[in-house]
């Protein structure tokens, strides 16, 4: 069993491997996304893309569920984007994400950044 961190190590790799071998940005987010969750299956991941996580308001479900882009191992959120201007209310989604789905980690990749490291945040709910 893999922890959160092991996961995004390997989510890590595979996201630099994505966009290493697409030739850098310029793409649509959702041709990341899809080539991200091919590399993922490859190496060996449990894979679940679109993943609807229902949303609870005081102990209701409520109609409109989350949709969450990538679910890794079903423990870390991957948030996939692919723009120049990168906004830092993607992490705050990624949290409210994460409360809503009581997980521990979430990964907003940019993968409209020159170099896909620098568009990585990390985002923890109690980890």
């Amino acid at each position: 069993m893999m922890t959160e961190n092991e996961i995004s190590a390997k989510i890590i790799g595979a996201a630099i491997e994505v966009h290493r071998v697409l030739g850098g940005p310029g793409l649509l987010e959702s041709i990341y996304e899809e080539a991200l969750c091919q590399e993922l299956i490859e190496r060996g991941l449990q894979v679940e893309r679109q993943k609807i996580v229902p949303v609870l308001y005081k102990g209701k479900e409520l109609a409109s569920p989350l949709r969450v882009d990538i679910l890794v191992q079903g423990k870390v959120i991957v948030e996939c984007k692919a723009t120049e201007r990168y906004n830092s209310i993607y992490e705050s989604q990624a949290l409210t994400y994460l409360r809503l789905s009581n997980l521990r980690l979430a990964l907003v990749i940019n993968f409209g950044e020159k170099v896909v490291k620098d568009g990585i945040k990390r985002v923890v709910n109690n980890l």
